[in-house]
């Protein structure tokens, strides 16, 4: 028995945090203690690592397990950390071989037959990762379920692993030339200190096509309301927000729904800031992996403002931050509540929100154009 060290990653706000994964397996009772300020969703991993490692063909230990995750005052939170555990679990019974996972991060959900899922915010898991690459001067090599190999792809281009199972992983690590070994002959690698993308353009060459999100109405197919398309017109030539006034059935929802189709495209850094908020948030779509459309949030007028702002006991990014760079739309303004309404003054004036809990303090981009509606009949 060793002691395993694995490198893995915590979300923190729209952050990622590298977390080291220190697997002690020794002589005692039969016990598995996870220490580190884990969630609750994290503290059942236990029962997810030890179905999966067992039903993968490998022996769960019957000894003192002691698993810490560093740092220790950092509140891991999400199943990202079952297949961590996993692997150090193997490598300090030495079921694996310990020093093929030194340089490897790893982030994934456990099935209990030892299959991988997907897990939220890749992206700035793979972030951390490149960052923890230049200050350490290692090229670490991130394995992601596949699900998420195109996101994380975006970050690490060529060092990035994906992984289907824990006997395929087991499988990999027990041949002679390891994971990535490949990769050193391709002519393209990572850059440990840039963007290894330098357009969308580039991006989209490299990693692929990314699906669209939906079919966005155009303002082109709207017929007639010369006046009200002018005013949608001038409002996205300056930034400027909108109120739409008329009587039910008028057109101001459809109007609304066509601003992002005559909004500027976004840049490939505004495109990664959305797309970050969303990864984070666990909005992409099945096989998405970069948001390229300007984002139309419109949240119904019951919405509280902790859930227009954020917050939640994580403080979750809200409505406002995933509307970030595009379109927020209140329909029927005045039925919201006065405290969801106020909330949003600061945010309109700063871009951003800051959002303060007990346990942290996050602040979240909120850059957008608000469009609200009301019926005239409110004026009476």
């Amino acid at each position: 028995m060793v002691l395993a060290k694995v490198v893995t990653t915590a979300l923190w706000g729209l952050e990622a945090v590298p977390v080291q994964v220190e697997v002690d397996v020794a002589n005692g009772l039969p016990s598995y203690d996870l220490v580190g300020l884990p969630s609750i969703s994290t503290k059942e991993s236990r029962e997810r690592v030890r179905s999966a490692i067992r039903n993968s063909g490998f022996d769960f230990p019957l000894k003192r397990i002691t698993i810490n995750l560093a740092p220790a005052d950092l509140r891991k939170e999400g199943p990202s950390f079952d297949l961590p555990i996993a692997i150090g679990i193997l490598a300090a019974t030495e079921q694996i071989p310990a020093e093929k996972v030194a340089n490897i991060a790893w982030s994934g959900e456990l099935s209990l037959d030892g299959g991988i899922r997907g897990v939220h915010g890749v992206l700035a898991m793979a972030e951390a990762i490149r960052e923890l690459s230049m200050n350490e001067g290692l090229d670490y090599l991130l394995a992601v379920p596949p699900e998420n190999e195109l996101e994380a792809r975006m970050m690490l281009r060529e060092r990035v692993w994906p992984v289907e199972s824990i006997r395929s992983i087991a499988d990999t690590l027990a041949g002679e030339a390891g994971p990535g070994a490949d990769e050193g002959d391709k002519e393209e690698t990572m850059t440990v200190n840039q963007f290894p993308f330098n357009d969308l353009e580039a991006l989209t060459l490299a990693v692929g096509d990314s699906p669209a999100s939906q079919d966005d109405p155009d303002l082109i197919e709207v017929k007639g309301h010369a006046m009200a398309k002018r005013a949608l017109e001038v409002a996205a030539a300056g930034g400027h927000h909108l109120m739409l006034i008329g009587p039910p059935g008028s057109g101001k929802t459809m109007l609304s729904r066509c601003l992002p189709s005559i909004l500027p495209s976004m840049s490939l850094e505004e495109c990664l800031e959305v797309t970050r908020v969303y990864s984070i948030a666990g909005l992409l779509g099945k096989g998405q992996y970069l948001i390229s459309k300007r984002p139309f949030r419109a949240p119904h007028h019951t919405c509280s403002a902790i859930a227009l702002v954020g917050g939640g006991r994580m403080a979750n990014p809200g409505e406002i931050s995933l509307a970030h760079r595009g379109v927020l739309f209140l329909d029927e303004m005045l039925e919201f509540s006065r405290e969801a309404l106020e909330s949003l003054r600061q945010p309109l004036e700063d871009g951003l929100v800051t959002v303060s809990r007990v346990n942290a303090t996050h602040s979240f981009p909120s850059q957008f154009m608000l469009v609200g509606s009301m019926n005239p009949w409110r004026f009476v």
